[in-house]
């Protein structure tokens, strides 16, 4: 399915031929990558748990997302409400409105759900660029501070690294 289009950039459902791409690309750029996490959306996806989109610019997968329409972390799945997860932009396309072409289907797609959507975002610099788009879009920390690993994080509290899993979770109204 197609949920945008414009001269240069589509947006439609993933399909497991993104998947080898994907991987090459993003490990070309220093990145983690596996097949494991891309088979686990285009599963979940075809059992109704959640749309994942790919963005193609000039034909060729750029970009990704996935909606959860129940929530993928625990937290947020106990609320009932979507959450945005993963969503990336190879680095060679980016700062060129594909990142927010994506967010702004994800937030069509949530609002069929809901009139809310939430999402986590990881807290080292490589998380940066994300985390302003974040706060420019309307999303706002929750109050619960950060997590790691799942678990909110008490005050003051040893062992944390500064990886992937320390996050803070936003969210966003999407109807007034």
């Amino acid at each position: 399915m197609i949920y945008y289009s414009n001269k240069n950039i589509v947006i439609r459902e993933m399909q497991e031929d993104d998947i080898d791409i994907f991987v090459k690309e993003e490990l070309l750029q220093c990145w983690h990558s596996d097949r494991s996490k891309f088979l686990a959306r285009i599963k979940d996806q075809s059992n109704g748990k959640c749309i994942s989109l790919v963005a193609l610019y000039e034909g060729h997968p750029v970009g990704y997302v996935s909606v959860y329409i129940n929530g993928l972390d625990d937290y947020i799945n106990k609320k009932r409400v979507p959450e945005i997860v993963d969503i990336a932009v190879l680095e060679k396309y980016r700062n060129q409105g594909i990142g927010s072409i994506l967010m702004d289907i994800s937030e069509e797609v949530a609002k069929h759900y809901s009139d809310e959507v939430w999402l986590a975002v990881g807290l080292h610099s490589g998380y940066g660029s994300a985390q302003r788009m974040y706060i420019k879009r309307g999303y706002a920390p929750d109050g619960t501070g950060i997590w790691y690993q799942g678990k909110q994080c008490k005050q003051y509290e040893k062992g944390i690294t500064n990886d992937d899993s320390l996050v803070l979770f936003l969210n966003k109204k999407l109807r007034q």
